[in-house]
């Protein structure tokens, strides 16, 4: 995995670590019994596309768009999971809509 400052197309990272305005494939749930079985609930399975759309001013929690609808996840969940960056071509700017590429 790859350190936040180092963060490019192709990479494998935390989802957590992720700027907003990126999209990503999962590649990896990690964690174990309940935390894991919440996440692939909630859809969060490998091969899935997401799309970071908004984190809070200290990080936590944040906000994807996954499978056509929004989830909040806590920044503790989304450590849990790691996705291959597919575009970065929307970090820094304003995200409106929900919708990915």
């Amino acid at each position: 995995m790859e350190e936040k400052s180092e963060i490019r197309v192709g990479g494998e990272v935390r989802l957590d670590t992720v700027p907003v305005g990126s999209v990503g494939n999962i590649v990896k749930v990690a964690g174990e019994g309940k935390i894991r079985r919440r996440l692939f609930d909630m859809g969060l399975t490998p091969g899935a596309e997401v799309f970071l759309r908004k984190k809070a001013p200290l990080g936590d929690p944040l906000e994807v768009t996954l499978r056509g609808y929004e989830l909040t996840l806590r920044k503790d969940e989304a450590a849990n999971v790691i996705v291959k960056v597919t575009d970065l071509s929307s970090v820094g700017k304003a995200v409106e809509s929900g919708e990915t590429k």
